[in-house]
């Protein structure tokens, strides 16, 4: 796969995650934990028949047998999952995803420290600029008397994030030779449905708020979920971390025009700030690696 493709799909991915925070706000009955059993119950069943077609019926013989990485990775998947849609059903979309907005420098640290990532300096000051961005969008949305405790459990995502981008990175990324680590989403997906079941009995959901959940646990979740786990193989987990931040963008977007929480102008400008350093970060990467194939080609002309 190349570069380019890989950055394509990476932001369908944060498009098909952006629609969570709409998709709750048009919920009837449900509510809290139970919302999140829901999404992650359809999300365990969609994983498990892809997953048994993708990989046949060893694939539940491997999972028991599974590495630790495996298991590990797929408790960041069931916090991930847990966490979001909580801080969702508490707070408002744009502060979730606003507080979710520092993963790329929670990653970036993690990549330094862990994996020894030598990050260049277009990443760094793309981080630096999308946090300055995200610090204007956090406070517009903090005013005095906020439900600001959503925003701390949203804490919880960037920092399983960074941790799950991490893991995948070192053990996928360049080689087919690591472990299989899509099982680990499939893992989450059922630690988080078991764990919020006992919360959230006795169970209310209306038939319209169960084909929303279904929707969520497959669209939202499943499908860009296994995109993601494939891309670690190709992006480095800061750039994924980072790309991720249009999740921020659309969703704040998809809020505002079909839940009515219309963001403020700050919030409009931070995001704004956001979507330019990303295009600074991968605009520059592009020109690099243009560059660098073009001298590549030119040394080979001469060597002829």
């Amino acid at each position: 796969m190349t570069h380019r493709r890989a950055v394509a799909l990476m932001v369908l991915v944060t498009l098909l995650w952006s629609i969570a925070g709409v998709v709750a706000r048009h919920l009837e009955a449900a509510a809290g934990f139970e919302v999140n059993f829901w999404r992650s119950g359809f999300n365990a069943l969609a994983l498990a028949i892809g997953l048994t077609w993708l990989r046949g019926p060893g694939l539940w013989a491997g999972l028991l047998n599974a590495p630790r990485i495996v298991w590990i990775s797929g408790l960041c998947w069931a916090v991930m999952f847990t966490a979001f849609m909580l801080a969702i059903t508490m707070t408002t979309v744009a502060m979730v995803l606003v507080t979710m907005a520092l993963g790329p420098m929670i990653t970036a640290l993690f990549a330094r420290c862990f994996l020894k990532q030598r990050l260049p300096l277009r990443t760094w000051l793309a981080i630096a600029l999308a946090g300055l961005g995200i610090a204007w969008m956090f406070g517009a949305e903090a005013p005095a008397g906020a439900r600001l405790l959503g925003s701390l459990v949203a804490c919880a995502v960037p920092l399983a994030a960074a941790v799950n981008w991490t893991l995948l990175q070192k053990t996928g990324q360049g080689s087919d030779a690591g472990p299989d680590m899509l099982p680990a989403v499939l893992i989450g997906a059922v630690l988080s449905a078991l764990c919020t079941l006992p919360l959230a009995w006795p169970l209310q959901a209306t038939t319209h708020d169960l084909g929303l959940l279904a929707l969520l646990g497959v669209v939202q979740l499943a499908i860009p979920c296994l995109l993601v786990v494939r891309l670690t193989r190709v992006l480095p987990a800061p750039e994924i971390a980072l790309l991720a931040l249009l999740e921020v963008i659309f969703g704040v977007a998809w809020a505002w025009l079909w839940a009515g929480e219309q963001p403020a102008v700050s919030v409009l400008a931070g995001g704004g700030l956001v979507l330019f350093a990303l295009v600074f970060n991968e605009g520059l990467a592009l020109r690099q690696r243009a560059s660098g194939t073009f001298s590549e080609a030119e040394g080979n002309i001469k060597q002829l």
